[in-house]
């Protein structure tokens, strides 16, 4: 029998959180400069392997926000939508647009949503991965 890790269940909670801010600090960054989506989804499946690991693969599955199949196709659908955007626009594919919210310095884009997408995208893919081997340990 392994001994439990006291620690790091103590650690565990709190550092989900700052990896998921810190994965939302580099999704939001990204647009402008390098980061975003794909680098972003990693470091809030670093969060979800933590979770995993020290309180098993139900309690990290029901911390994502949802199934991760689901999620994955979310993204796809949504960096898909984003791309179509420009070309409804009469633009190419993935022709990204911008918008300014009124009133305010801050800009809107669909690169935004392309990222949102690649980032639901690998955190849903990755993580039923994770999940499904993890799963495959506890069953062992």
């Amino acid at each position: 029998m392994n001994p439990r890790p006291v620690m790091l269940e103590r650690v565990a909670g709190p550092a989900y959180w700052l990896l998921l801010a810190a994965a939302l600090w580099i999704l939001l960054r990204g647009h402008n400069a390098p980061g975003g989506g794909f680098i972003a989804a990693l470091v809030a499946l670093a969060a979800t392997a933590l979770v995993a690991i020290v309180h098993g693969s139900g309690a990290a599955r029901r911390r994502l926000p949802l199934e991760p199949v689901s999620l994955a196709a979310g993204g796809v659908l949504l960096a898909l939508a984003s791309g179509l955007a420009g070309a409804a626009a009469g633009g190419a594919f993935l022709t990204h647009l911008w918008w300014t919210l009124p009133g305010t310095p801050v800009k809107l884009s669909t690169v935004l949503a392309f990222d949102l997408g690649v980032f639901a995208a690998v955190w849903g893919a990755l993580s039923a991965y994770l999940l499904a081997l993890l799963d495959e340990g506890e069953r062992r």
